[in-house]
């Protein structure tokens, strides 16, 4: 197959492109910042763009078998003005100027799988969020009204991506939870760090969920949608086990054999947000997401419970270091 991949080069990108290079696929990377990721010696191909405008990358399309968009600036920063601006338009303007390249092929790819999240959901405890009775976020009354920014990025996000017209190509929304990976600089890996410190205790109240997923299941999931071609629209992308923070946390300091916990509460989470430019919300906000239609489709799970995936994390962690 031919992979193209817009937005490949981050984390999640790079999972992706290696594991799809190693297994013989011709595999082209489409990156806003192509110099810098060329100079990383990836084996794969890679070309620029700038998102927002047609240009030779678009010839990559013609003939290729999957397009996989992950465009959009990292969210892990303040939400002012001007990362508001940037985090709406990086996606929206990735997905309509794709949307207007697939119009100018002869053969276009035979699958579109777009990147969403799984925090389009509401904040809640109640209840896991599937794709037939999950409740999409945005009026939830128990959450602070600037979490409403992201619900807003995500439901645009999808917009876009809904009005695109492709007779010819299969379309498939990847609402994904975080994928973990033991990868530098990837969420694992900053989570793994707060343990090694000895401050990877509870965070908040600890009764907020949290939805992951290995990085095997996420490169096995893509493949099963990659195969199943009767699968389309929104699919999220989790491990059917969501669990609390405190959960969760305890079940990587165990992987890991750290006993030092301190516990990080809500006011030492919004102080610590400002001097680590980042939001809250993303530690904060209850993302409880199970995967209803990969499951209902037969999808198998490698590492559906956290604790053997985050031991084989911490294993893997170690022997990259």
């Amino acid at each position: 197959m031919k992979i193209v991949i817009p937005g490949g080069s981050g984390q999640v990108g790079t999972v992706l492109a290696r594991h799809f290079h190693e297994e013989g696929h011709e595999v082209v990377v489409v990156s806003r910042d192509a110099k810098s990721a060329r100079t990383k010696a990836a084996p794969w191909r890679v070309v620029g763009w700038d998102g927002q405008t047609l240009g030779a990358w678009a010839e990559e399309l013609e003939g290729s078998d999957v397009l996989i968009n992950l465009t959009g600036r990292i969210v892990n920063c303040r939400y002012n003005h001007k990362n508001r601006c940037e985090i709406w338009a990086s996606r929206n303007r990735s997905v309509r100027i794709l949307g207007k390249a697939l119009e100018t092929l002869t053969s276009p790819p035979r699958l579109w799988l777009q990147a969403g999240t799984a925090t389009i959901y509401a904040h809640r405890f109640d209840a896991p969020n599937d794709e037939y009775t999950g409740i999409i976020g945005g009026t939830e009354l128990n959450s602070p009204d600037k979490w409403r920014f992201s619900i807003d990025v995500a439901r645009s996000w999808e917009g876009e991506f809904a009005l695109i017209t492709s007779p010819k190509t299969r379309k498939i929304v990847l609402r994904s939870a975080m994928t973990m990976s033991y990868d530098r600089d990837g969420i694992f890996d900053y989570l793994l760090w707060l343990v090694r410190m000895g401050i990877g205790g509870t965070a908040g109240s600890g009764k907020q969920y949290i939805s992951w997923i290995h990085y095997l299941d996420f490169i096995n999931a893509i493949k099963f949608l990659i195969e199943n071609d009767q699968i389309t629209g929104a699919v999220n992308i989790a491990s059917p086990n969501p669990l609390s923070n405190r959960d969760f946390m305890a079940a990587l300091r165990k992987s890991w054999g750290q006993r030092i916990a301190l516990p990080v509460y809500e006011w030492m989470l919004e102080i610590g947000a400002v001097f680590l430019q980042t939001e809250s919300e993303l530690v904060l906000k209850s993302r409880r997401v199970i995967p209803g239609r990969l499951l209902d489709a037969g999808f198998k799970f490698q590492y559906g419970d956290w604790k053997a995936a985050s031991a084989d994390l911490c294993e893997r962690w170690r022997k990259q270091r």
